[in-house]
């Protein structure tokens, strides 16, 4: 919406900013002003006069305004004239893509296909590779970017890239069942030249694979999945805080999980199931307050329903 409101300011006073001298800052300075009256040429070059307008809009002097800041500096009497400035808007190119690409990621190859081309206000143009949206090997893709101007909203602008790095890949050594841990002698590298993002090594090694995988095939984060930390049946050790209280004792995993994920668990001492999170290998943390009042209670009495 931003873009279409500063279109619509460029296109409706697109005649009169015809007449208005470029500012390129958030302030009007002598110097900007000496360039529409003379007079002010006297004055420090980088005196602020008043602010600048909206990028796309146009701020004017009456001969009245004018003839009060001469009044202000000590300046002598002005004709009676009118100062107009503008913010003028920007159009994002090809180039100048490239360029602010090119200090994010200097050793890759990069094609600008397009451009978002809607009307930017004056700034420095930024990426980083977070802003970068990796799709289809064989097509473009997307990396968002943004006007940075100082003390002001950052203004967002987009490309399409193709993008080409030179370096490994991680590539099946021998042929992968579904479902186990992998180790490192299954492993393999290849030189690789391509789209950034493929996985080493060290990103593989320890996960379990979510379908078979045939030799040489390229191990992509899709394929992989973090194992178990905690296994159905397995004896985990639980801890309970509440306040200054804090519990710790055995229990028994009623269903599998990663960490951070949510698992059963029974009491040992009364037989109820509760919720905790998995921390880590064997080892849970209760979660709620109805969790922390079922395993921190008395032993059942004797002859509950289990």
């Amino acid at each position: 919406m931003i873009w279409r409101a500063l279109m619509a300011i460029s296109s409706g006073l697109n005649m009169g900013l015809a007449q208005c001298l470029p500012v390129a800052g958030d302030r009007i300075l002598a110097a900007d002003m000496a360039r529409a009256v003379p007079a002010f040429a006297e004055l420090p070059t980088q005196l602020a006069l008043g602010y600048a307008p909206a990028p796309g809009a146009r701020r004017t002097y009456s001969n009245v305004e004018l003839a009060r800041l001469a009044r202000r500096y000590g300046l002598a009497d002005l004709p009676g004239a009118d100062a107009c400035f503008i913010r003028p808007l920007e159009t994002l190119t090809p180039e100048r893509v490239s360029a602010a690409l090119r200090t994010v990621m200097p050793e890759a190859r990069m094609e600008v296909v397009e451009v978002s081309r809607q009307p930017l206000p004056p700034g420095d143009l930024r990426f980083s590779p977070a802003g970068l949206v990796k799709g289809n090997p064989g097509s473009p893709w997307l990396w968002r970017g943004a006007v940075v101007r100082g003390g002001q909203p950052d203004f967002p602008v987009w490309a399409r890239v193709r993008v080409r790095v030179a370096s490994t890949r991680t590539v099946a050594a021998e042929p992968l069942a579904a479902g186990i841990l992998i180790v490192a002698e299954q492993l393999r590298t290849e030189p690789y030249e391509g789209p950034p993002g493929e996985m080493l090594p060290s990103q593989i090694v320890g996960r379990r694979t979510r379908r078979a995988l045939s030799a040489g095939a390229v191990i992509q984060a899709g394929d992989l999945e973090d194992p178990s930390q905690v296994l159905r049946g397995q004896k985990v050790q639980v801890e309970v805080s509440s306040g200054s209280a804090r519990l710790l004792f055995e229990a028994q995993a009623q269903g599998s999980g990663r960490r951070g994920e949510t698992i059963a668990v029974r009491n040992p001492a009364s037989g109820r199931i509760f919720h905790a999170r998995v921390e880590e290998a064997g080892r849970v943390t209760v979660l709620t307050a109805a969790a922390r009042q079922a395993v921190m209670q008395p032993v059942m009495q004797q002859g509950e329903k289990r």
